[in-house]
């Protein structure tokens, strides 16, 4: 039955919907929580031990982390799965022209593709540089995230990486979340207008509040 649902183009896309509702809900979170570090060095590092220690004591020392962790992996890789077998699916039932009328799906098609190779080649650099320490231009130090975001962000390539992630996570959520709803059933001729004005907010939200960090580092508001 998983596999009849999954060999399906619905279920696919079902997959897709719903891993990429559970990465938005990871970066909603995630950004929140990133704004922290305008509230000073305790406050951020504050943060990064408590995210840790959720759970405690019937969890142990980071298996909480290590959950969420393992769900977003398993979400990323069954969004990618799934998208990339849709694209090749939609490659062969291609005709071998486009008319007028499909380029603008076709172009909107072009930029979630570009998008989700920019974000997976990012989030890659991004544990590098932040979780292992291993790309990371300063003097990476265990327990001290505030230092070891500053130093990221007094790069010019690390602004430039992380903006343009940014701008790539919020061109793919303005699409995506709207895209999500029709696949799963939330959309229809009179909700349409409102969920493409959540996805447009969001997508803003999105891009300003991940954006606020390297800006804060470049203009020494974050030092």
């Amino acid at each position: 039955m998983a596999r009849t649902v999954w060999d399906s183009t619905v279920g696919k896309k079902t997959v897709m919907a719903v891993s990429g509702l559970v990465m938005l809900l990871y970066l909603v979170v995630h950004m929140i929580g990133n704004l922290k570090i305008f509230f000073g060095t305790g406050e951020f590092n504050g943060y990064a031990h408590w995210l840790r220690t959720v759970g405690e004591p019937f969890m142990h020392y980071e298996w909480t982390l290590w959950l969420v962790r393992v769900v977003l992996v398993v979400a990323v890789v069954a969004h990618a799965v799934s998208a990339y077998q849709l694209s090749r699916r939609d490659i062969k039932a291609r005709p071998s022209k486009y008319v007028h009328k499909k380029k603008r799906a076709s172009y909107a098609t072009r930029t979630m593709r570009w998008g989700g190779i920019i974000l997976g080649l990012f989030i890659v650099w991004h544990i590098l540089d932040l979780t292992t320490g291993t790309v990371h231009s300063g003097g990476f130090e265990t327990g001290k995230p505030y230092q070891n975001v500053v130093d990221t962000f007094s790069t010019w390539y690390g602004n430039v990486i992380y903006i343009v992630a940014v701008l790539a996570v919020g061109m793919h959520v303005r699409h995506g979340f709207w895209s999500a709803a029709q696949t799963l059933g939330a959309g229809s001729r009179t909700r349409d207008r409102a969920l493409k004005t959540v996805a447009n907010v969001l997508a803003l939200l999105l891009t300003v509040g991940f954006v606020a960090v390297p800006v804060g580092v470049m203009t020494g508001v974050v030092s």
